[in-house]
């Protein structure tokens, strides 16, 4: 192909993909400056002028020569916003790689180019569009999710990253997909209240979780957890947080001090996937030690209900029914689903372990979204 006369130039919506011009190597330039475009990607570190100018003048033009890659500048407000490439391998497949500048990120241009190239790609007979990103690149992952990418799998150090290895996430879309996001992206808002505020996990959050799991009380009732409970594993809870979340299976709120934002425990609303009922949820959480006797995790509760009842549409759960557990002897917890109207269903026996090897009794509550609330 010539390049640029035989370029295809692609529009839908605001977002524009076309050739490459040399009067973009200074916003490419610009863009890769970006601490965030060098962690997720493979451009060169430090990214210097002479970078942008090889990348765009030498590069692309020879790869839409060669049919080695089609890379088009994505456009938006009339300026360079980025660079999406397809990539064709044999089979009727090929790769889709993409990168968008800061200041234009959080307006739908990337996914919107996204959509553009995946459709040019099945025009041009391919059957399937592969993408793959590092671990932990959520923003690239929620495009991709938004245009239809589905079957994700993490493939550990499958990707290589100038010189080193990295975990990769992989999914792909074929010719017949719905081009649209495949089940459900839960947000975790932030809920105030007078006396507390739910908010989303953060890494500074590490050192209290670490206290409240390794605190003998909740080691008694959460026999599952680690013990000792370490740093470590409060640092990978955290960083689990955005997957349960990407994935649907559930949502987990930090429990904070209103004035001082510190860590007072963690409510979540989990099982949001069951294979039998996709309308349920359950109830689960932990105390920080210094918060416990305070009325902090039964006003936590009422918050993540109002949450899990809310509409799909108006940004919340949409769950018609909740559950909630609690092992014989934990008062605490029971008087917590009591005070937010939950009902008394019944007892599973000796359903609960304990950490001395003990199976307890298990108190069995529920709560719909048409029952009175306190």
């Amino acid at each position: 192909m010539r390049f640029p006369e035989d370029v295809p130039t692609l529009t839908a919506d605001a977002v524009t993909l076309r050739a490459h011009t040399v009067s973009d190597i200074e916003a490419a330039y610009d863009a890769c400056q970006d601490a965030e475009m060098q962690r997720w990607t493979t451009i060169p570190v430090p990214y210097e002028r002479q970078h942008a100018e090889q990348y765009l003048t030498e590069f692309i033009p020879a790869a839409w020569r060669d049919g080695k890659s089609w890379a088009w500048a994505i456009e938006y407000d009339g300026r360079y916003a980025g660079t999406i490439d397809l990539r064709p391998q044999d089979g009727n497949l090929g790769e889709v790689g993409f990168a968008v500048a800061p200041w234009a990120r959080g307006n739908g241009v990337m996914t919107g180019a996204l959509r553009l190239a995946v459709r040019h790609a099945f025009e041009q007979g391919w059957d399937r569009v592969v993408w793959r990103a590092y671990v932990g690149n959520w923003g690239s992952r929620r495009v991709a999710w938004k245009c239809g990418f589905r079957n994700l799998v993490t493939i550990p150090a499958g990707g290589l990253q100038r010189g080193v290895r990295q975990d990769e996430w992989v999914a792909s879309i074929a010719r017949d997909d719905e081009p649209e996001a495949q089940g459900n992206w839960w947000q975790v808002p932030v809920i105030e209240t007078d006396r507390l505020r739910l908010r989303p996990f953060r890494s500074t959050d590490a050192k209290r979780i670490a206290e409240a799991c390794d605190d003998v009380r909740t080691q008694e009732w959460l026999a599952g957890l680690p013990q000792p409970y370490q740093l470590s594993d409060a640092e990978g809870f955290i960083e689990s947080r955005p997957a349960n979340s990407a994935g649907g299976e559930g949502v987990s709120w930090a429990i904070a001090d209103p004035e001082t934002d510190e860590l007072l425990g963690c409510v979540s609303v989990f099982d949001l996937q069951n294979r039998i009922d996709s309308t349920m949820g359950e109830i689960g959480y932990w105390a920080h030690p210094d918060a416990r006797g305070r009325g902090v995790m039964s006003g936590a509760v009422r918050g993540a209900i109002g949450h899990a009842f809310t509409p799909i549409a108006d940004g919340g759960l949409g769950r018609r029914r909740l559950v909630l557990f609690a092992a014989e002897g934990n008062t605490a917890s029971q008087r917590v689903a009591e005070v937010n109207g939950f009902t008394r269903t019944g007892r599973e026996r000796a359903a609960s372990p304990g950490r001395d090897g003990v199976f307890r009794d298990l108190h069995c509550f529920d709560l719909l979204g048409t029952d009175p609330r306190p």
